[in-house]
């Protein structure tokens, strides 16, 4: 710090307080989510946030799993979220490794063929006639399988192990190992970063999903969590014209803010758990795309 110049010194004041601003739009809605899902609704209102003890209350959690259809949805999600992850990984890592091996015929053929489906997809309707015609329509594979394979994920695990050193698989080649032995025992376990990012958005991507099991799924058991906490908000919501009593309707809106608050903290939860035990496989893999 003693080294650093004038200019330097500046610059890194002024990056500082940049980040500082960053962190505390980011913090402060998130901090006023978590202390109005614990406010009366009347003095979040009226008041707004207040430290005051006689003025929390855990109504609006204990109004959101009052339903017991919120322990199946959260089991849902997690069967969803992990399978999803899994099966995102196994497909990725297995398409993208023969395309970043030397000498493999057709790897060209078929990277373009990856990358014609990036900008083009056959839509909505023919995607569900084709979940429809397999089968899958009220299975968790209707969930899981349609959008296990990216070939956004494909080209950054294939660019990861193009940058992996050569001479560790030409050490173990000339030792007599094959090709699968060189792959589960060098190249995956060298991989982790990569991998461990992939598995990361694929399960935030999937935890945070519900326009698919809205479409895929009719029976209520089997709905993930947030679309049965979107229910839930809906249910709470009152409609213009469906109630005389203002009143009543005033109430009913008081309440519905809470439950909203309340909900986002729950489905919430899980990710902010385990984001931590990701960080350092995420600062790692992150940048693995500007790698090559």
């Amino acid at each position: 710090m003693h080294n650093m110049s004038k200019n330097d010194r500046i610059l890194l004041l002024i990056n500082k307080i940049l980040l500082g601003m960053i962190i505390l739009l980011i913090l402060i809605p998130l901090l006023y989510v978590l202390f109005g899902s614990f406010l009366d609704p009347n003095v979040l209102l009226s008041k707004g946030i207040s430290f005051n003890p006689a003025d929390w209350t855990i109504d609006g959690y204990r109004r959101v799993f009052q339903d017991g259809s919120i322990l199946k949805g959260f089991w849902n999600s997690v069967i969803y979220a992990v399978g999803f992850t899994i099966c995102t990984i196994i497909f990725t890592v297995f398409a993208a490794y023969p395309l970043s091996v030397e000498g493999f015929r057709g790897k060209n053929f078929f990277m373009i063929f990856f990358l014609i489906t990036m900008f083009f997809n056959g839509g909505l309707i023919p995607t569900y006639l084709l979940v429809k015609n397999l089968g899958l329509i009220n299975t968790a594979w209707a969930i899981i399988l349609p959008g296990a394979v990216g070939v956004w994920n494909i080209i950054l695990v294939r660019t990861f192990f193009k940058g992996l050193p050569k001479e560790l698989k030409e050490a173990a080649k000339m030792d007599g190992a094959s090709e699968l032995q060189v792959f589960f025992k060098i190249i995956l376990p060298l991989s982790k970063p990569v991998i461990f990012v992939i598995a990361l958005y694929a399960f935030v991507g999937q935890w945070n999903s519900y326009f698919d099991a809205m479409i895929y799924l009719e029976d209520r058991n089997l709905h993930p969590l947030q679309l049965i906490l979107r229910s839930i908000l809906i249910q709470n919501e009152v409609q213009p014209g469906m109630i005389n009593d203002m009143q009543a309707a005033a109430e009913m809106s008081k309440i519905a803010e809470k439950i909203k608050y309340s909900s986002i903290i729950v489905s919430s939860l899980p990710l902010l758990i385990m984001y931590p035990f990701f960080q350092k496989y995420f600062e790692k893999g992150v940048m693995v795309g500007s790698l090559k």
